[in-house]
């Protein structure tokens, strides 16, 4: 399989570029998923092996920490606030039109062509402009109503880029 050695030298880099230290372990997980949207399992026993540690140690870190996942995710993840003051001014029904609008099943969080990922969190920080969605932790929108949500979406689906969008959504 041809993506499987340039994977492996890939994962040398960044490994190399942390010096195999033990003590780098989530950086390397951090840049690892950067690079492939999420901890494949082969990944988890590659980086045990080069940093010499049990498999276990690795999954155990990559289990612990919400912020990786073993399971591939979108390129664009989409994160619906549901702490308080979101779902106090109608976090639900944003989320619902996207789930809607994307086609996901109960239970899916990812589309089939591993597009979007929808996940819904505890709290975002942005309070003041509830509710709040975030797009690959780059893009806040805040005040969002169900009827915005699917604006960002098909502009992102349209290929406009994210100035466009912020402009649209003014």
């Amino acid at each position: 399989m041809e993506g499987t050695g340039r994977k492996f030298e890939k994962l040398q880099e960044i490994v190399a570029r942390h010096e195999g230290k033990v003590s780098h372990l989530i950086a390397i997980l951090q840049e690892v998923q950067h690079e492939y949207r999420y901890l494949p399992e082969e990944v988890l026993t590659y980086i045990a092996t080069a940093l010499n540690i049990p498999p276990a140690v690795v999954y155990g870190v990559a289990t612990f920490y919400a912020q990786f996942s073993l399971v591939p995710k979108g390129k664009y993840v989409i994160r619906v606030c549901d702490g308080t003051a979101c779902h106090v001014r109608g976090s639900e029904p944003i989320h619902f039109a996207l789930r809607k609008e994307l086609g996901l099943a109960e239970g899916q969080q990812t589309t089939d062509d591993l597009q979007f990922t929808v996940e819904t969190v505890s709290c975002l920080g942005a309070c003041g402009l509830a509710p709040v969605v975030t797009i690959n932790d780059q893009e806040v929108h805040g005040q969002m109503t169900p009827e915005d949500v699917l604006r960002v979406l098909r502009a992102i689906k349209a290929g406009e880029s994210q100035e466009e969008r912020r402009e649209a959504h003014a």
